[in-house]
């Protein structure tokens, strides 16, 4: 007998490896995804304007990294002493105004030196509800908590979206041609939008992506949305604001992402990546035993062939792993 409808998600004919480089703009869930590939040391750069949730956002996050927007003086605004802008998270607001464009360059800094050759693109779109600034008509991607009197808020179409992410992956594949896209749609419910409404915003995003893989090559959905509320459908699989997924679900969720992207050989080096991370943040009952200087040299000696072999930057972890010998 079976009590689920397991979803089975095909393999990709597109999968990500170690020698790829990626960029992931979106949603929470992007984040997720993004920080599981970063943190095991897979090349990619995650949300580098922060969590964003509608497709008019992920294209201005797009123009600002590419340098096909710049960041004006009247795009930051004091707002309860804090600086910010409507076009950036929170985490880029400050108490001093240079440090907010300072860090905008940064980023953009980090990807002219570390990205100039981008193999796919993570988006993961949170909701097709937006928020339009009453003076200009502009769509933010954060609105501060500045008072809602100041914005028009209202749900995007299908063509909508379809036609700013259109744009959007056009302006991307100028710098990278070959830049495969993989959507997904976040499983995290915009409850302050009410049951139904959240359910047309999501479908509308869902659609959206239909029509762009009809219209555009080398687009792949992979169904996080579906996973969470069809396969594991079930409360105990989310947090306790029963919005987000837990981190049991996160785990399943990546697993299925793993089946679907890494090919046999990526997995194998990635069981490498973890074993070394585990021996990294190993807390032994004695740190100045032999066995355990032994067991630290080994791992560094493990860091330099694997990085040597498949060019995994394991820099940071050699150095941590010098710091216990010293």
């Amino acid at each position: 007998m079976q009590f689920r409808t397991q979803i089975d998600v095909p393999r990709s004919a597109h999968t990500i490896s170690y020698a790829q480089r990626g960029i992931s703009f979106g949603s929470c869930f992007s984040e997720t995804i993004g920080n599981r590939l970063a943190e095991y040391k897979f090349p990619i750069f995650v949300n580098p304007f922060g969590t964003i949730y509608n497709p008019y956002s992920i294209k201005s996050n797009v123009e600002l990294l590419l340098g096909k927007r710049v960041l004006q003086e009247s795009d930051v605004f004091c707002h309860n002493d804090i600086w910010q802008s409507f076009w950036l998270h929170t985490t880029f607001s400050s108490v001093q105004k240079d440090t907010v464009f300072q860090s905008v360059i940064a980023q953009q800094e980090n990807y002219k030196q570390n990205f100039q050759t981008v193999d796919y693109v993570l988006i993961t779109l949170g909701t097709a509800w937006v928020y339009q600034l009453q003076e200009t008509g502009e769509i933010v991607c954060n609105c501060h908590k500045v008072p809602a009197s100041n914005f028009i808020r209202r749900r995007l179409s299908v063509e909508e979206c379809v036609s700013v992410l259109e744009e959007t992956i056009t302006m991307l594949r100028e710098q990278h041609p070959t830049l495969r896209v993989i959507f997904t749609v976040s499983p995290i419910r915009h409850w302050k939008d009410g049951a139904h409404q959240n359910q047309i915003s999501k479908s509308t995003l869902l659609l959206a992506i239909e029509e762009l893989q009809n219209r555009v090559e080398a687009i792949d959905y992979f169904p996080a949305y579906e996973l969470l509320l069809d396969d594991l459908r079930d409360y105990r699989f989310y947090a306790d604001d029963l919005l987000h997924p837990s981190s049991q679900a996160v785990e399943y969720i990546w697993e299925q992402f793993q089946n679907t992207y890494f090919s046999p050989e990526t997995k194998q080096l990635l069981k490498r990546v973890q074993s070394i991370k585990q021996a990294v943040c190993h807390r032994p009952f004695n740190a100045e035993s032999r066995d355990y200087r032994l067991f630290v040299e080994k791992t560094i000696d493990d860091c330099e062939q694997l990085s040597i072999e498949s060019n995994i930057d394991l820099s940071a972890e050699i150095q941590a792993l010098k710091g216990k010998l010293v």
